[in-house]
């Protein structure tokens, strides 16, 4: 059996700030919008009276986020895990200049951690938080 790893969803309170964000100081493109409902989508999710925006980003090497903004089923503005919660914790990305992004993303109203070396001395790296309070581990791959 072979899987491959089809896309991310993250569900987001503020589309078009999580847009910004994740194309200004991320470098993600738009490749996609689209609002969603109808009954294919309820019995999916095991949701009555979905509707659904979702927008899906695409990075320089095609891999997917889909930001997801519920209309129908709001939740809490942010989530509030630690880098040790249970379940999902954070999404690591591989960025050029890892300074370069901790300063686009505090200008985005995010924060960071300070940027340090691994623990094996291979890569500079750090965790920060963006909209909705995910947590991202950018990572600077040495030479």
């Amino acid at each position: 059996m072979s899987t491959t790893l089809r896309h991310t969803g993250l569900v987001v309170a503020d589309l078009d700030r999580a847009i910004e964000f994740w194309c200004t100081a991320l470098g993600f493109k738009i490749w996609r919008r689209m609002e969603e409902s109808g009954r294919n989508l309820e019995t999916a999710m095991g949701l009555e009276h979905v509707a659904v925006t979702t927008v899906k980003l695409v990075d320089s090497k095609g891999a997917i986020l889909e930001l997801l903004h519920f209309h129908s089923h709001p939740d809490i503005p942010e989530w509030e895990g630690t880098p040790f919660s249970t379940g999902l914790t954070h999404i690591a990305l591989t960025v050029e200049d890892v300074e370069a992004v901790c300063k686009k993303v505090v200008d985005l109203g995010g924060s960071h951690q300070p940027v340090g070396l691994s623990s094996d001395g291979q890569v500079k790296m750090t965790f920060c938080r963006g909209p909705e309070g995910l947590l991202l581990e950018l990572v600077e791959e040495n030479g």
